[in-house]
């Protein structure tokens, strides 16, 4: 794998006398002869003032240009955007959230093609950031990381820990009146202590480590918080190995394979991870050209026990896994008990196996349990395909035991129009809440449903209703919620036939989702659907749904769809 030429990229703008005005406008912001003369190294990073998730970011930069320039590169910064899942959820601003890792992932690609950077570090927090980095990574073709902010620091209520999920749902159990103006003001205070990402086992913290089980992140680098010291060593780090990625010319293409994305699968559902990896994960692959399908996803979850008691279904946050061992305890677990392969290379050049061999474990820690003890025997994420999903959809199985629900459909056509009928009360025991028209073209933009959901869970309602809908579903997500149905209602998906009143049954055991309906049934009311109107026929959200395809397939976007 190693590379004669270094500058295999950067020489082509920088080398020659050709080149002068390139170089003479570089001399303007500080860059010298010596300077010019290295393997440029992009430093993408996705620093906003919109969010925690990505404040501390501009410093963390700052840590990785350190090591690179200490290994013989040069950085160059850039910054991309963000859009938070969490402060955006419940509106409008929502469907913006899947769309922008898409614009992520072009925008680094594009700075990296046009500036023709030698190698590519990417700092990345809130959600859609992480894949986002990871598919430009892959598009690039060049040597590259993706570097994690870190998990925020858990808050404090009532002498317990708290994360954003727990304010969600006090929102359901104010309306409910079930928790106190008082009360819900404190929690909203004291939830979020500083800069990070949301804490606990939701997509930031899950794509974290799934990006180092998959070899795009150093093994480990993803547990210390956002604030802790030992994050900035991660990145001076990252800045040093990544330079030495370069001598040896390794890149993902190197690294990824379909035992790698197995490997990330196994990750997640071994933590109760969000079921917003099957997206990130299909979409990733599809880039790297690597076969994974929808079903790969259930097969392997289906032999993987869970064995970290993480947020939302378990009780511990993204530090406290930390303190336990981190990733690297969990993956010595899973490697022993053969559960991941460990013969996968990371970004080191070492194997998974190799990179775990040193993990050390808290004494007397319970976040992370024996194989041979597992919280549950089986991942936590499920497969489910049948008459209202042929395409499947996805079932998040950790934290709670109802393997069946057959319920009236109680049917909504926006989230809103949901969210106004849970927070009034006309949701009852044994329903099936039906969310459609918010899938990748509906929405556009396939929102998340945490309002909705946690506002069920807060009216003590998590155990008793189910929920499907063609939209996403939050890491901080519980309870019993089918998501990513596809086809969805916008590509005459069957979802689009269901009507108010009909039986819905989830079986997880059969792996089916179902209505009480036979096909010809279902075909003769769609027979009077009609593609419903663009809700945005310009800009970028009418871009996307115009090439957006199948949740099925990690909702990606392709010219000319």
């Amino acid at each position: 794998m190693e590379t004669t030429d270094i500058r295999h990229k950067s020489r082509t703008i920088f080398e020659g006398r050709d080149r002068a005005p390139a170089r003479a406008m570089l001399r303007a912001i500080g860059f010298d002869d010596e300077d010019l003369s290295k393997p440029i190294v992009g430093v993408a990073h996705t620093w906003i003032e919109t969010m925690p998730c990505n404040f501390n970011q501009r410093r963390l930069a700052e840590r990785v240009k350190e090591g690179i320039r200490a290994a013989g590169g040069t950085p160059m910064e850039l910054n991309t955007i963000a859009i938070s899942d969490g402060v955006t959820m419940g509106t409008e601003g929502m469907k913006a959230s899947l769309i922008s890792r898409e614009v992520i992932a072009d925008s680094i690609e594009l700075v990296g093609r046009g500036h023709m950077f030698d190698a590519v570090v990417s700092i990345v927090g809130c959600d859609k950031t992480l894949p986002g980095a990871a598919m430009a990574l892959v598009r690039l073709g060049v040597p590259g990381i993706v570097v994690y902010g870190g998990s925020i620091d858990p808050g404090r209520f009532k002498g317990r820990d708290v994360t954003i999920q727990e304010v969600f749902e006090a929102v359901g159990a104010h309306a409910a009146g079930r928790m106190s103006d008082e009360d819900l003001k404190e929690i909203e205070d004291n939830a979020c202590p500083g800069a990070g990402a949301c804490g606990g086992q939701f997509t930031a913290n899950t794509m974290a480590m799934v990006l180092e089980f998959l070899g795009l992140s150093p093994m480990g680098s993803a547990s210390p918080p956002a604030n802790d010291p030992r994050k900035d060593e991660v990145c001076v780090e990252a800045g040093r190995l990544i330079m030495d990625l370069l001598h040896r010319g390794l890149t993902p293409a190197h690294i990824l394979t379909k035992g790698s994305f197995e490997n990330a699968i196994a990750a997640g559902a071994a933590t109760g991870g969000s079921t917003n990896l099957v997206l990130h994960l299909l979409a990733i692959a599809r880039e790297a050209g690597i076969p994974l399908d929808i079903d790969d996803f259930d097969r392997v979850s289906e032999r993987t026990p869970i064995i970290a008691d993480m947020k939302p279904g378990g009780r511990y946050t993204a530090v406290a896994l930390d303190k336990a061992g981190g990733s690297k305890l969990l993956g010595k677990r899973l490697v022993e008990s053969g559960l991941v392969d460990g013969d996968q290379l990371t970004p080191t050049g070492r194997t998974i196996a190799e990179e775990v061999e040193n993990a050390e474990e808290t004494p007397g820690q319970d976040v992370v349990v024996p194989v041979e003890s597992p919280l549950k025997d089986t991942g936590g994420l499920v497969i489910l395909k049948g008459n209202l999903a042929p395409e499947g959809c996805v079932v998040k199985v950790a934290g709670y035991t109802r393997l069946r629900h057959e319920g009236p459909a109680r049917v909504f056509d926006s989230e809103e129009e949901a969210m106004e009928a849970a927070q009034s009360g006309r949701i009852v025991e044994g329903d099936v809440v039906v969310i459609r028209y918010e899938g990748p073209k509906g929405g556009p933009g396939m929102r998340e449903m945490l309002g909705v959901t946690a506002a069920l869970v807060g009216q003590g309602l998590g155990e008793s209703v189910a929920l499907l809908t063609d939209g996403r579903f939050s890491g901080a997500t519980r309870g019993l919620m089918a998501g990513h149905v596809a086809p969805e209602a916008a590509h005459r998906g069957p979802i689009a036939a269901l009507r108010e009143g009909d039986t819905v049954t989830f079986d997880i055991e059969n792996r089916t989702l179902s209505i009480n309906l036979s096909s010809e049934e279902i075909e003769e009311r769609l027979e009077d659907w009609t593609d419903p109107q663009l809700r945005y026929e310009t800009g970028v959200f009418a871009k996307y749904a115009a090439l957006v395809g199948s949740a099925s397939e990690g909702a990606v976007t392709r010219p000319g769809r």
